[in-house]
């Protein structure tokens, strides 16, 4: 990231301070976790800077028709002292256009996310103590088809590495890794792969899962299948991994993140069982769970 031009953004930046240095009311979003906005209540001759107030650990925020500026601010429902160990990731909406993202800190702005640019998928995340989202409004000659918007989720730090080291998804986990992964993974299952299929443009590879059975499941991404009665699902991890069908189950453990299954330990199910069993039988394993 470099450091933004200070042209356009530092006028903002002193009409916010004036604007609430005059006693002005900050606009508060009326969902905790979502904010949703139009650029047109402001008049046309000001550009306005809003503060927007958001307390969940993710959400969305959609800027339509956007002139001006936002500020985010995220503060979760949790110890501030615990906010440095926090990581911040947006993704932007696939068609999201008509401002830059930036992030803010005592007045110094760097460039996060240029408008216009069409990363598919791409996740940006920042240390929360790098500092807050200043969305500001591009120039357009026709704002109607604008609309600045992306989804966002704060995550303890070692999740959040987990997640976004390239290489992590693609190394085998340790048995300690694996059996800690049981523990403390979104979601847990054992299954086989039925089919892969790679997003080159994405740089990711869909993983299609017939589950053989459900241990843990954060959110409804596996669903019993009304043609078969069976249940089923979809994994994301990098292409880079090179995962291809193949006989066999295995225990897929992962995190979900902005709403899809992220791959993390993945063992075969026979080597899980062994792992489970020696921990176990040393007394060593960090949680129970019925590896038959």
């Amino acid at each position: 990231m470099r450091s933004a031009p200070v042209s356009g953004l530092l006028p903002l930046l002193l009409g916010l301070r004036l604007l609430l240095g005059g006693g002005a009311a900050a606009q508060y979003s009326s969902d905790l976790c979502n904010w949703k906005g139009s650029g047109l209540t402001h008049e046309s001759h000001r550009k306005d800077v809003e503060q927007v107030y958001l307390r969940c650990s993710e959400g969305s925020i959609e800027w339509m028709y956007p002139t001006g500026a936002l500020i985010v601010n995220l503060r979760p429902n949790i110890s501030p002292a615990s906010y440095k160990h926090l990581t911040v990731c947006i993704k932007p909406f696939k068609d999201s256009a008509g401002a830059n993202i930036y992030l803010e800190k005592t007045g110094e702005l760097k460039l996060l996310v240029r408008d216009g640019d069409r990363s598919p998928s791409r996740v940006y995340c920042f240390g929360y103590e790098q500092g807050g989202l200043f969305v500001e409004a591009t120039p357009q000659q026709d704002i109607s088809r604008k609309i600045t918007g992306f989804q966002y989720e704060l995550m303890s730090k070692g999740i959040a590495a987990d997640l976004h080291t390239a290489s992590a998804p693609c190394r085998p986990c340790s048995d300690t890794e694996v059996l800690l992964a049981v523990c403390t993974s979104d979601f847990v299952i054992r299954g086989s792969i039925q089919n892969v299929t790679n997003e080159a443009e994405e740089q990711e590879s869909v993983i299609h899962v017939g589950v053989n059975k459900l241990y843990r499941q954060k959110s409804k991404v596996f669903q019993l299948t009304g043609e078969t009665g069976n249940w089923r699902g979809q994994i994301k991890t990098l292409l880079e991994c090179g995962v291809k069908p193949g006989d066999g189950d295995f225990l897929f453990t992962g995190r979900m993140h902005f709403g899809e299954a992220r791959l993390g330990c993945a063992p075969r199910f026979k080597d899980f069982q062994r792992m489970y069993k020696e921990a176990k039988d040393k007394g060593l394993n960090p949680c129970e769970i019925g590896p038959d």
